[in-house]
């Protein structure tokens, strides 16, 4: 049965060639907003089939909704295989290539018959495409520059090095002279698991002294092109970034339009409509003679901040990590946005490790970096003995850690409560690492999928129920098991694992490991509907571990969590209750 990401990237496939056959835009627009929908879910398309409700999915009306139900009964769609003999499929990886749209894909396809990227480069190589209509000398070095940059590139960024990045160019451009503000935007902004290309924009009246900052930061390998307004460069990586800057009285208007998403800003600009307005990147303009209540109607009107926007919609200022079009703006309407957990409110960390598994420091030190970072409660969770790699421990091991840690305790007193945990493999039949008794003589168990993620959907699904059901287990670590960008989740039915977690009382964890991010914000806040508690941790291993923690907290945001949802803004006192009352 196919899931959620491979119905997505069906109807990606089509629209790209749609898109290269000419086909008109409504159509391949259709598909893109089924597939974005499709991979924000929080639910398997499979679970809305079984219930006849496919259209209940949004952007999906009948005739996609016929597509999803063929492909999940037949694993196969008659529609993409009869595109697929007008349009070889091959030609939509073309369309990763910068500076080639489904125009110019088109035209040298249809006039060199040709549709590999490797005949593609050595048509260029060999000078054939200079002489097609509207190309020339430049496009096809573009072209080839493309190649090359798309080579380097492994698709999408992590928001692990995407958001240290930023951060770097942020802390140059605004040590330029006149710089009023600078701010990460797009996918970035809104803390996406991950990004394509990085956009900022700058508060500033001169941009020239901007412009020439940004186009010699460090890294940069080619400067794709540089303007008043907008300069892009390519790092040496593949990574690509844009500046755009704006002065200061347009400040709001552009950095809410450059955030995003394109739903959010669509309804957005739908209320303005509503009110006489119409909304862009630069101002506020009226539409009619007068605004709604009878008032002259002002020429123009600037925002400098995103808070003026929001206002002059009639809106609280919605955090950016809901602007996803999934029911943010409605919540605002009815003044009901959550109040979204901040790093602030964690008080614990309850999955990390130490030198007795594979950790880089001692419990100690590790200890007094968590209260440095005012942290109540910390539960070291070291590998069980079955991951032997990461020098996982034995029973007898883990006494002797019960006892140091005892000592730790006392020596530290009331400044911190340390718990001994483990983070035990579910091994491949779904059995754990330690019997019962033992788990129940932990403070803590945090049970993650190490191996054998590659299961069946029904097996892994098995295995995982297991141990969701067993009591001795507190949370599930990091639990599709996914490493971005190389690794996908493994095939899990999550409906099925978030309907047990709510029934069995165990928390699931957002893991704050940029390479991980799992739970992610669509399972998670499904997880939050059914009531299921989240454990936000660092997963930490060094005390620079634990500063990935917003990146955690940023998921959770996006999952619509406030403090109550997430076990680790409880006290002290009320995180032991709770785990004495699992057993």
């Amino acid at each position: 049965m196919m899931n959620n990401k491979q119905l997505a990237n069906v109807f990606i496939l089509i629209a790209n060639l749609l898109e290269i056959k000419g086909e008109i835009v409504y159509k391949t627009l259709a598909y893109r907003k089924a597939a974005e929908s499709l991979e924000s879910l929080g639910r398997e398309a499979e679970e809305f089939w079984k219930e006849g409700k496919l259209r209940d999915i949004p952007g999906v009306g009948q005739a996609i909704a016929e597509k999803i139900e063929e492909l999940l009964s037949t694993g196969k769609l008659g529609f993409l295989e009869k595109l697929k003999k007008e349009v070889p499929e091959s030609l939509a990886g073309w369309l990763q290539v910068p500076s080639l749209g489904p125009k110019k894909v088109a035209l040298i396809w249809k006039t060199l018959n040709i549709a590999t990227l490797a005949q593609l480069e050595a048509s260029a190589k060999a000078g054939k495409l200079r002489d097609l209509p509207g190309m020339g000398a430049k496009s096809e070095t573009a072209i080839l520059e493309g190649i090359a940059s798309l080579a380097r590139r492994s698709g999408r960024l992590p928001l692990g090095k995407a958001y240290p990045l930023a951060q770097e160019i942020i802390k140059v451009l605004k040590g330029v002279k006149g710089v009023v503000a600078a701010e990460p935007a797009g996918s970035l902004r809104r803390m996406r698991s991950t990004i394509g290309d990085l956009d900022i924009l700058v508060s500033c009246n001169d941009s020239a002294a901007v412009m020439e900052a940004f186009v010699n930061l460090k890294g940069v390998e080619r400067v794709l092109g540089k303007g008043e307004t907008k300069s892009s460069v390519e790092f040496s990586d593949g990574v690509r970034a844009q500046v755009w800057a704006h002065p200061p009285r347009e400040f709001g208007t552009a950095l809410q339009y450059a955030t995003g998403s394109k739903d959010h800003n669509v309804q957005l600009r739908q209320i303005a409509l509503e009110k006489g307005l119409s909304l862009s990147d630069h101002s506020f303009k009226n539409v009619n003679s007068s605004t709604g209540s009878g008032r002259a109607a002002a020429k123009e009107i600037f925002c400098s901040t995103e808070e003026e926007v929001y206002k002059t919609l009639g809106l609280p200022w919605i955090p950016p990590e809901l602007r996803e079009g999934r029911g943010e703006v409605e919540a605002a309407k009815k003044n009901k946005l959550p109040k979204l957990i901040q790093v602030g409110d964690i008080k614990s960390n309850l999955h990390m490790h130490s030198t007795y598994s594979d950790g880089k420091l001692s419990m100690m030190d590790m200890a007094r970096a968590a209260i440095k970072r005012g942290l109540k409660a910390i539960a070291f969770t070291d590998h069980s003995v079955s991951l032997g790699v990461a020098n996982g421990l034995s029973i007898e091991r883990h006494k002797e850690q019960a006892a140091e840690i005892k000592k730790i305790q006392k020596q530290l007193g009331d400044e911190i409560l340390i718990l001994h945990g483990s983070e035990v493999e579910i091994k491949a039949d779904g059995s754990l690492d330690y019997p019962d008794k033992f788990l129940a003589s932990l403070d803590l168990v945090v049970a993650s999928l190490h191996s054998s993620l590659r299961q069946p959907r029904e097996k892994i699904t098995e295995r995982l129920l297991k141990v969701v059901k067993n009591p001795h287990v507190d949370i599930i670590g990091h639990p599709t098991g996914r490493e971005l960008p190389d690794r996908e989740a493994a095939d899990l039915d999550m409906e099925v694992i978030l309907q047990a977690a709510a029934e069995s009382g165990v928390a699931l964890e957002i893991n704050a490991h940029p390479s991980r991010l799992d739970l992610d914000d669509a399972y998670a806040r499904r997880a939050k509907d059914l009531g299921v508690l989240i454990s936000v941790n660092t997963d930490a291993h060094s005390e620079a571990d634990y500063d990935m923690l917003h990146y955690g907290v940023a998921i959770g945001r996006r999952a619509w969590l406030e403090p109550k949802d997430v076990v680790n803004t409880w006290s002290a006192d009320n995180l032991t209750k709770w785990l004495k009352k699992r057993g």
